[in-house]
């Protein structure tokens, strides 16, 4: 594989652009591996590069029913930060949030991470309160925060709605500073070209149609492309979960599957130096500005099941309407793209990264709004659970059995209700 440099870049522009390999290769499945990873997703490309690289496992395939990156890697709002507070979630949060800032030396590729800074608005005296709480555990924890009055957010984003008849009149913010964005097609190829250099097999167009299993213990995956041995299986399908465990014979999972539609503006001149977000029952928005100057933003879920990528009238409309309460300047803007990404959203709102009770068997799962932004801590951890068939230290309270024993991580604290997370 050709490592990518300045003088690369350089030399190949001397020479017609002909010295360059393919970025990853397209193999043939073998007959066995010792690991396959279900889904060539961020979690799952992750999972097989950290399997190879920390662990040294390399007979590894990834197998992917379409092509790499069409889930919801390439289908997300391209947010990274780690403001959680909940034990659990805050270590693995902020873990992750460190690979994000080696990640484009990591893999010798630029994953354009940029850290511009994420601003959370609150909006009552009563949320402010909560925000500092939030804020205040960040601290405790390591992890930068800052507690931002309306002045201080009006100098940061001056064109927010600050006028007297505002839908959501601002009053504050928590400032977290390393927080910010990163370029999602490119973190879903940076892991393929580095996972491929390592010796693992990258299928695409290779659906998993069956779970094969031998007195209790996985043995192997059935597929559109034949039958492929394996001692361990690793599922990281995001919203299709659920029809592989069923599969697996592991039954119904505390999850459900909704879809979360994100949107893309034409281009604008800089106008958005910031993530911006709010939270409220009458509103969730969050949006930033790309590289390209389209301003990409997002809302809430659609609220009912769903395996469909595309999108709907009253979401656009819902999502239009914050875009506007919030930055009245956008209201002549037009939509460029939409785009729909299948979620799996577990009933406490936290992750599952676990061994299953088939041996051999491995979940990555339930990630509701978390999921980008994990990408490199969670194939961190799946790939220590799966190489050492225990958890790493720090997803060791994301086990799936935490739903029977009545241990859950509640983040957003409504319960294990459906459709709430």
């Amino acid at each position: 594989m050709t490592r990518y440099s300045a003088w690369n870049v350089i030399k190949n522009g001397l020479t017609g652009q002909k010295g360059w390999d393919r970025a990853w290769r397209d193999p043939e499945p073998k007959e066995s591996y010792d690991v396959i990873i279900v889904g060539a997703g961020g979690h799952g490309l992750a999972t097989a590069y950290y399997l190879a690289k920390e662990h040294g496992i390399r007979n590894v395939a990834i197998l992917e029913k379409g092509y790499l990156g069409g889930g919801n890697v390439g289908r997300n709002t391209t947010i990274v930060r780690s403001n959680y507070m909940l034990p659990g979630n805050t270590e693995f949060y902020e873990f992750s949030v460190k690979l994000w800032e080696q990640l484009s030396h990591e893999l010798n590729y630029n994953v354009m991470f940029s850290q511009r800074g994420q601003i959370v608005l609150f909006h009552s005296p009563a949320a402010r309160d909560a925000a500092a709480k939030r804020a205040n555990t960040m601290r405790m924890n390591g992890i930068d925060a800052e507690m931002l009055s309306r002045d201080q957010v009006r100098e940061r984003v001056p064109h927010l709605d600050f006028s007297d008849r505002a839908r959501f009149p601002i009053q504050g913010a928590i400032l977290q500073k390393r927080a910010g964005t990163a370029r999602h097609d490119a973190v879903a190829w940076g892991y393929a070209r580095a996972a491929d250099s390592l010796g693992v097999d990258i299928i695409q167009n290779c659906e998993v149609t069956g779970v094969l299993r031998e007195g209790g213990r996985v043995t192997g995956v059935e597929t559109t492309r034949g039958v492929i041995k394996a001692n361990k299986v690793g599922l990281a399908v995001a919203g299709n979960t659920s029809r592989l465990t069923a599969m697996a014979g592991l039954g119904r999972m505390p999850i459900e599957t909704h879809k979360l539609q994100a949107f893309v503006s034409e281009p604008l001149k800089p106008l958005l130096d910031y993530v911006v977000a709010y939270a409220l029952p009458g509103g969730h928005f969050y949006i930033s500005q790309s590289d390209k100057g389209g301003m990409v933003f997002g809302g809430d879920l659609d609220m009912y099941n769903s395996y469909a990528q595309r999108g709907n009238l009253p979401i656009y409309e819902d999502v239009a309407g914050c875009a506007v309460a919030l930055m009245p300047c956008l209201k002549r803007v037009r939509l460029l793209r939409q785009w729909a990404g299948v979620m799996d959203m577990s009933m406490d709102g936290t992750p599952i990264i676990s061994k299953t009770p088939v041996d051999g068997l491995y979940l990555n799962a339930g990630w509701c709004y978390g999921g980008f932004k994990a990408t490199p801590a969670s194939g961190w951890c799946f790939a220590a659970t799966i190489a050492r068939d225990a958890p790493h230290e720090l997803n060791a309270l994301f086990t799936l059995d935490r739903f029977e024993r009545g241990l859950q991580i509640d983040e957003k604290g409504v319960g294990p209700t459906p459709k709430l997370h």
